[in-house]
C-alpha cells in the first residue's frame, strides 16, 4: 500500500492557490481576480506563482500589459472552474451555506412596478436581509455595483446566473380623461410623451404599425417612472411597457390605445455572479421575480 503515499504535484495543493488561478483566469487579470477575492495584486501573483512552481508548469504568459493564459493554462481552467463550483454547491447543499445579506440591484420602474408586488412570501434562507438599492442605468452595471442586478438588453453576457424577468412588449397608453377630451378624434394625434434610454420609442413604433411618427413629443423623461405619472396625470400617450402598467391599466388609471404591440428582443433580466448568491438563494429570486 506503500503507492498511496507517492508524493505528486497534486499533493496537499492550497486552495487558496487555485482559487488565485481560477479567478485570474476566469477574469483575465490578475487585478481583477484581486477584486473579486478581496486579496492584493502580489498576493494573487504570489499564489499563483507558488501553484505554478508546485505543479512544474508555467500557467500564465506574463507580459508588460498584463497577463495571458498559457497553453497548459487554458487547457486546466474549465476543469478547475468546474470543480469551484461543484465544491461551492455541495457545499451550499450540505452544510446549509448562505449569504447573510443580497442586494439586489434595478431601475426605480422595475423595482416599484415588478419587484415590489411580487415580494410577498419570498425568504432566502433564515436571517437573510434581502436589500434594494437603485440604479440610475438599468443596462449598466457601474463601478462598486456588487451584488444582484436587474439589466436591460438581450441576455448576451458572459455571466453565471442570468434569467429575463418578462418578455418585453410596447403599447400606447393614456388617461382615459385625456382619452375622453379627444373625443372621436384619432389617438394617433394626441400629444406623445418621449421617454430617453434603451427601449424602442415612436419612431419604431411606426416604422413597425404604419403610423405616423408625428406629433414630435414636446415632454421628455430619463425614467419610465416620471413618464408613467405624466402619463396617468393626462400629459399624452405613452409607448409603455406592457408587462410594467399592467396594473395600472387594469386599475383604471390608464387605457390601452391599440391592440397592438411592439415586441423587443430585448428585456430586463436578473444576473449575479456566484459570489452574490447562493444557488438556492438565486433559484428562489427567479421563482418569484421571472415569469
Amino acid at each position: 500500500m506503500d503507492w498511496l503515499m507517492v508524493n505528486t504535484p497534486l499533493s496537499n495543493l492550497p486552495l487558496d492557490w487555485v482559487r488565485a488561478f481560477e479567478a485570474a483566469g476566469r477574469t483575465g487579470s490578475f487585478t481583477a481576480a484581486a477584486a473579486e477575492t478581496g486579496l492584493t495584486q502580489a498576493a494573487i501573483s504570489q499564489r499563483i506563482g507558488n501553484l505554478e512552481a508546485r505543479l512544474g508548469a508555467t500557467l500564465f504568459i506574463r507580459q508588460p500589459r498584463g497577463v495571458i493564459l498559457s497553453v497548459e493554462g487554458e487547457a486546466w481552467l474549465p476543469y478547475v472552474t468546474h470543480a469551484m463550483a461543484t465544491l461551492r454547491q455541495s457545499s451550499e447543499e450540505l452544510f446549509g451555506i448562505q449569504r447573510r445579506r443580497v442586494t439586489v440591484w434595478a431601475s426605480a420602474s422595475v423595482l416599484q412596478l415588478w419587484v415590489a408586488p411580487r415580494l410577498a412570501g419570498l425568504s432566502l434562507g433564515e436571517e437573510v436581509e434581502l436589500s434594494f438599492k437603485t440604479l440610475v442605468l438599468a443596462s449598466d452595471d457601474g463601478p462598486g455595483v456588487t451584488g444582484v442586478r436587474v439589466r436591460y438588453g438581450n441576455g448576451d453576457w458572459d455571466i453565471a446566473h442570468r434569467a429575463r424577468l418578462y418578455d418585453e412588449a410596447l403599447t400606447p397608453v393614456a388617461a382615459p380623461a385625456l382619452i375622453k377630451r379627444a373625443g372621436q378624434g384619432r389617438w394617433q394625434d394626441l400629444p406623445r410623451l418621449g421617454l430617453s434610454g434603451p427601449r424602442a420609442g415612436w419612431h419604431d413604433w411606426a416604422q413597425a404599425t404604419g403610423d405616423a411618427p408625428t406629433p414630435v413629443p414636446l415632454l421628455r423623461f430619463d425614467t419610465f417612472t416620471a413618464a408613467l405619472s405624466a402619463a396617468e396625470a393626462g400629459a399624452g400617450v405613452l409607448l409603455a411597457s406592457l408587462p410594467l402598467v399592467r396594473g395600472t391599466v387594469e386599475a383604471g388609471r390608464l387605457a390601452r390605445l391599440s391592440d397592438a404591440v411592439l415586441p423587443s428582443e430585448n428585456s430586463y433580466w436578473m444576473v449575479a455572479e456566484d459570489r452574490d448568491v447562493t444557488r438556492r438563494q438565486w433559484e428562489a429570486l427567479t421563482r418569484q421575480f421571472c415569469s
